[in-house]
């Protein structure tokens, strides 16, 4: 601020004296320097221009706070200037003059620092889900500390929204993710070790865990457990594996013959929730892995009526006789296709089109050997399927028939004639699918005993029969039910569990196992598996809205939400340092609205630091080393 003047007569005088105004200069948004009155003074004949300097100081250290000496002026005029002009100036409201609280909050802007950036979107999405299934007093209840309830939490939300190894989830946590944060377990205690320990210690109350998550989710959601679903699948192990009794070589899902595997068994329920698990050698049939099973279904899901809907390989006679005995039902895939059947009287043919826009055929057909309910279905995708399988199978056999037809003209080839039949006979064993419609005539010499010609045609009549049952399949069930479309409706909710392996496998990388031992290995599925009830929950509920998208995409969508540390110097020269989360963006805002899950997980954190004081040194020894 400073005095402007201009010459004018003085009313009481007469004379030509000057009339002062108090102005300030700003830059305004052409970037051009313009002047604006504060106060319009009038006449100050009683002050001197040293003393209408002092003045015009005093008042912009006023108005910046800055340390005055005012206290030490002793010019009374210049003192009373100064407090009369002050007084005008805050009463006009022409400036916005700062309290000492406003001040301390204004930070420099060229000071400014961001540092520390790190994801919580996605674990405070993993986070708030876990509260919901209120996981944490149930390991309280159990036994846990409260330091290991908070590990547990860690360790359960980091598998979730980075499925690593101990060692990579440690670094992710410590450099990456927030999630120590929101769960309040001290990040510097983090490590590799107390992650392998809190896995083994979650697994020891794995039946107390899913009879919880099983009760929880039914009471959140209203659920009824009417339909079961249960199926088998297996993961392979990365190395040989010689003293472990789960890894065991047998059938692998991922083609994996060299390696040895694992077999997790999940019961399901209709919207993807697991309502029991359990890990099983490699190399047990699927077929003997049922009667556990039925023993804990009461015990982990609602008591009542329920249809337990199983795949053909686990569908043997004594599995549905063991399951109704039980008092459940079941639904399944015939393992056998029948070929003594009839279509039901007064049942019409019923005709449904898929999601794939594919139309379903179904016909209800009985039998005499077997008093369950049989639906015919005709897929024309399976049909497809089946037909180019057909296909590569009579062209694959008629390549080993032609084999055996060129060495009867070989020099050195096989031409005994009971050689020749046991080459033949291997050949329909390799393809017994096709092989029965195919008539095959070998000529021979009865003197030598050798062949001399053979010839194979197909039989038109089976070939016709082959390709009118391509693209059938029965379900069979002891449901009573009189449409057609219920029974298909029920059967197709086994996608659910498909869904549910894909998602432990590929989303919650579940796949290969790196464990060395057999209790390492079962901690490793069960973490995943209780990852999966926290992806499911919130997979539920956005499926319920309309949302559909894969778990990775939920992840990467949270991922844009950040905490930021902010620091900077306020007028008073100290670092004001904050820590807050940036602004869910749009697709974020809705996943939170459909979770009910807060858009900050906490609120602003902050903190001021002084400027350091230099305080003189009185040893004069220390002075000498201070200076150099």
């Amino acid at each position: 601020m400073y005095f402007k003047f201009s010459l004018r007569k003085h009313p009481d005088t007469g004379r030509l004296s000057g009339y002062y105004r108090l102005v300030e200069s700003y830059r305004n948004a052409d970037n051009r320097v313009c002047h604006r009155t504060i106060l319009n003074i009038g006449f100050m004949e009683d002050a001197a221009p040293e003393q209408l300097n002092k003045i015009q100081k005093h008042l912009t250290e006023k108005y910046e706070h800055k340390a005055s000496l005012f206290d030490l002026e002793e010019d009374p005029i210049v003192r009373r200037y100064v407090e009369d002009f002050w007084n005008r100036i805050v009463s006009s409201k022409k400036l916005d003059i700062k309290s000492e609280q406003q001040l301390s909050r204004m930070v420099d802007m060229d000071t400014i620092q961001h540092s520390n950036a790190r994801e919580i979107g996605a674990e405070n999405i993993a986070f708030q889900t876990w509260e919901k299934l209120q996981l944490t007093p149930l390991l309280l209840s159990a036994g846990f500390s409260a330091e290991d309830a908070s590990l547990a939490a860690t360790q359960v939300v980091s598998r979730a929204v980075y499925p690593a190894s101990e060692l990579k989830t440690v670094r992710w946590i410590k450099e990456n993710s927030a999630v120590c944060e929101l769960t309040g377990y001290d990040m510097d205690k983090i490590t590799k070790d107390k992650l392998y320990k809190s896995a083994l210690e979650l697994y020891k109350v794995k039946d107390s865990l899913e009879k919880h998550l099983s009760k929880r989710t039914n009471e959140l959601f209203d659920l009824q457990d009417k339909i079961i679903l249960y199926d088998l699948t297996n993961t392979y192990f990365e190395g040989e594996k010689p003293n472990s009794k789960l890894a065991q070589y047998g059938r692998s899902k991922e083609k994996r013959k060299d390696a040895k595997l694992v077999v997790l068994a999940l019961v399901v329920n209709v919207e993807g929730f697991i309502k029991y698990s359990s890990i099983l050698e490699g190399n047990i049939a699927d077929c003997n892995t049922l009667a556990a099973m039925i023993e804990k279904l009461s015990v982990h899901t609602c008591t009542g009526p329920a249809v337990v809907v199983l795949d053909a390989g686990i569908a043997t006679e004594e599995n549905l006789h063991l399951i109704q005995s039980k008092g459940y039902s079941y639904l399944c895939v015939s393992r056998t296709k029948l070929k003594d059947y009839s279509y039901v009287p007064d049942r019409l043919t019923t005709l449904l089109e898929t999601k794939s826009k594919q139309n379903i055929r179904l016909r209800a057909v009985s039998t005499e050997k077997n008093t369950d309910y049989y639906l015919e279905v005709k897929s024309p995708s399976k049909e497809k399927k089946e037909e180019g399988m057909k296909l590569q199978f009579e062209e694959r056999f008629e390549q080993e028939l032609q084999k055996i037809h060129h060495a009867l003209n070989s020099k050195g080839g096989v031409k005994k004639t009971d050689k020749v039949h046991q080459r033949i006979g291997r050949a329909k064993e390799k393809y017994p699918s096709v092989q029965y419609y195919y008539e095959i005539t070998v000529e021979s010499d009865p003197k030598t005993e050798q062949a001399t010609a053979m010839s194979w045609k197909k039989n038109p009549e089976r070939e016709q029969a082959k390709a009118d049952n391509l693209g059938i399949y029965f379900l069979r069930t002891n449901l009573n039910v009189q449409e057609e479309y219920i029974i298909w409706n029920i059967y197709n909710t086994i996608r659910e569990i498909e869904n549910a392996f894909r998602t432990l496998k590929t989303d919650l990388d579940l796949r290969p196992i790196y464990h060395k031992n057999d209790d390492a290995t079962m901690a490793h599925l069960h973490l995943g598996i209780l990852a999966y009830w926290i992806v499911n929950t919130v997979r539920y509920q956005l499926k319920q809205n309309g949302i559909k998208s894969c778990w990775g995409e939920i992840v990467r969508i949270g991922n844009t939400q950040k905490v930021i540390t902010t620091s900077g110097k306020n007028t008073y020269d100290k670092i004001i340092t904050t820590r807050k989360c940036t602004v869910p963006n749009k697709n974020l805002k809705e996943i939170y609205d459909i979770l009910q899950a807060k858009y900050q997980p906490f609120t602003k954190r902050k903190s001021v630091v002084h400027k350091l004081e230099l305080k003189k040194t009185e040893i004069p020894k220390l002075q000498l080393l201070t200076g150099g």
